[in-house]
């Protein structure tokens, strides 16, 4: 009966020791997937990482491609627009100076006939004259206001020389040898004047 017991014992031992070996190969094999799950769960997080970045550039190239197209769409369309400007940048000018044209032609047929006088043909210029300035006049053109004893601006005058003058016009314009004129106040041409000198 001792035997009996002995080996009742001995085989719950065993049976211990095989379910402590079992629990700790489950334990281990639970470990190792546990690992393994980690590791497929960083390299699920580096891939989305990756593929966030994949994403984020190609939506980038994406908006950076369309906003190049939309400018060079932009640039060629102004160049375009800035050429037909310059070739038709006269064309309102030329419309509006052709009656004055116009005019001239009918004034020198006038002064070629026999009965005009010396006082109608003075008279017609002085009209064309007038229409003349008052197209440009219409068009921005506006004729510098200067007179003698004017201070000198080196802005608005070109001093062509200097004459000895008093003292009071010394440093100032003492002669206009041609008007200056300003278009929408931009100076186009500026107006050539003489200065005065000391003595």
């Amino acid at each position: 009966m001792k035997k009996m017991k002995k080996s009742k014992d001995q085989k719950a031992e065993i049976k211990d020791e095989e379910i402590k070996e079992v629990s700790t190969d489950e334990q281990k094999v639970e470990e190792s997937e546990e690992k393994e799950m980690i590791v497929e769960e960083e390299e699920i997080e580096e891939l989305s990482d990756l593929e966030k970045a994949e994403i984020a550039t190609a939506e980038a190239k994406d908006k950076y491609l369309r906003l190049y197209s939309e400018f060079e769409n932009f640039r060629r369309r102004t160049a375009k627009e800035r050429n037909q400007l310059f070739a038709t940048a006269g064309r309102d000018l030329v419309e509006d100076l052709l009656p004055v044209l116009d005019d001239l032609d009918r004034a020198k047929q006038s002064s070629d006939d026999e009965k005009a006088t010396l006082e109608s043909v003075k008279e017609g210029m002085n009209l064309i004259s007038q229409k003349l300035k008052k197209t440009l006049e219409n068009k921005g053109l506006k004729k510098m206001e200067i007179k003698k004893g004017d201070k000198f601006d080196d802005e608005f005058h070109e001093a062509i020389t200097q004459i000895p003058a008093e003292k009071k016009f010394v440093g100032k314009i003492v002669d206009v040898v041609e008007p200056g004129y300003f278009l929408n106040d931009t100076v186009i041409r500026f107006a050539k004047v003489v200065t005065g000198a000391k003595k």
